[in-house]
């Protein structure tokens, strides 16, 4: 028999807040994240807006050996501490092998890198720090993670570029679906706004230029341009039904479908017949044992460029069988966070396990030009509060990734 999975614990680090509460209050007032890069001089790049993290302390955090860590390992460390606290989960001798971990990061530590080779070209490899390599490769977030909390179960990082935290939480909810693990903390981690990181997205011209912060990240507005870069993290404790009742844990949602393909198409470019991306839909409502229909919201991989919001336009109308009028609503959330990459799936998860916990839908803000390619019911005129069943949330990552997992409202 497979098991239930549900959430039991959520943290984030993020653009809207580093604390759980305060990141859910801001995404229900359509707070805009996006503001001028205060982080490095910007002098010679074009693009001069991105999502940062503010008032990151990781001494709030009681975070060991911090400045040996890249920023996504601290971003990972602090979220996956939240997640223990509000989720009061214990691991001891008798559960610490039936606990893992699972963090991705898109990237992983590229300011550690940008800076070690700096150090490397100026002043020769005696220069080089002895951290380099373990502060920047991507598993250190979930490796760090396992030594903080004390797990010794399941340890492993997905890279699947923007799919990736979507993909660490549904490979952790198989991984307990079928009675593997007992819990794990999931999601994933990225720390990307820095030179080398803007200065290569921009140099693919895929990142906004756009110096309004109010006309940057525009999730299917006909004059999208690019989008916005963000950074943080996002880590969701997920539990079996049995753990959860057995500790008497306050259970935020429940997890009951996954699906995952490839376009094999192109390293950044979406599949132009939106396939794929259809079909990772459908698997995760096949294995949520439901309807297209019964979907309430889809949070939408949504990234501002013209053509990731086409084609998954077309991906859901495909689901849906061309049968526009039963489209559940679409927001995305990117329109307020940026895009957090690795991060992005796990901080939209977390969104969507709120969203059936507390029936309301995301907004998508700044959306003024209709797109007669993009004419689906997307979220535009602030949070709408209705009830929420199912919500489905959408990963569309460079090489081709697709990742869809839907989160169903927690019944006895």
């Amino acid at each position: 028999m497979k098991r239930r999975v549900v959430v039991t614990g959520v943290g984030v680090i993020s653009p809207l807040g580093n604390d759980i509460n305060i990141f859910i209050e801001n995404i229900k007032k359509a707070k805009n994240g996006i503001k001028k890069i205060e982080s490095f001089d910007t002098t010679n790049h074009k693009v001069k807006l991105a999502a940062e993290i503010c008032d990151f302390d990781p001494k709030k955090f009681s975070i060991n050996n911090a400045k040996k860590k890249d920023k996504f390992v601290q971003y990972a460390i602090a979220a996956a501490k939240q997640v223990k606290e509000n989720s009061q989960y214990r691991i001891d001798e008798s559960n610490e092998f039936r606990t893992g971990v699972i963090i991705g990061s898109g990237i992983g530590g590229l300011e550690t890198i940008s800076e070690e080779t700096k150090k490397y070209i100026e002043k020769g490899p005696k220069k080089v720090s002895s951290h380099f390599i373990p502060k920047s490769i991507s598993n250190m977030a979930s490796g760090s993670v396992s030594i903080e909390l004390g797990t010794k179960g399941v340890c492993f990082s997905t890279v699947t570029a923007c799919a990736t935290g979507t993909d660490s939480i549904g490979q952790a909810y198989r991984l307990i679906k079928d009675g593997y693990q007992d819990a794990i903390f999931a999601g994933g981690s990225e720390a990307s706004i820095c030179q080398m990181g803007i200065g290569g997205f921009e140099a693919m011209s895929a990142l906004s230029v756009s110096e309004d912060v109010q006309r940057a990240s525009i999730p299917f507005d006909k004059e999208r341009a690019g989008f916005v870069m963000g950074e943080g993290s996002g880590i969701l404790l997920l539990e079996s039904l049995e753990s959860a009742i057995k500790r008497n844990a306050n259970i935020i949602c429940e997890i009951v479908g996954y699906g995952q393909t490839s376009d094999s198409h192109h390293i950044t470019a979406p599949d132009p017949t939106a396939n794929s991306a259809y079909i990772a839909m459908k698997l995760a409502c096949e294995d949520a044992d439901i309807k297209a229909e019964d979907l309430s919201y889809i949070n939408a991989h949504g990234t501002s460029t013209k053509l990731n919001d086409n084609i998954e336009t077309l991906a859901i109308k495909k689901l849906y069988k061309n049968q526009i009028e039963n489209i559940a609503p679409i927001s995305s959330t990117k329109s307020m966070t940026g895009h957090m990459l690795g991060a992005a799936g796990a901080i939209e998860a977390i969104v969507c396990a709120f969203s059936v916990k507390e029936d309301f839908i995301a907004p998508t803000i700044n959306y003024r030009v209709k797109d007669e390619l993009c004419d689906l019911d997307y979220v535009t005129d602030g949070t709408r509060y209705t009830k929420v069943d199912y919500a489905m949330s959408n990963s569309l990552g460079f090489g081709g990734h697709n990742s869809s997992i839907i989160m169903k409202k927690y019944i006895k």
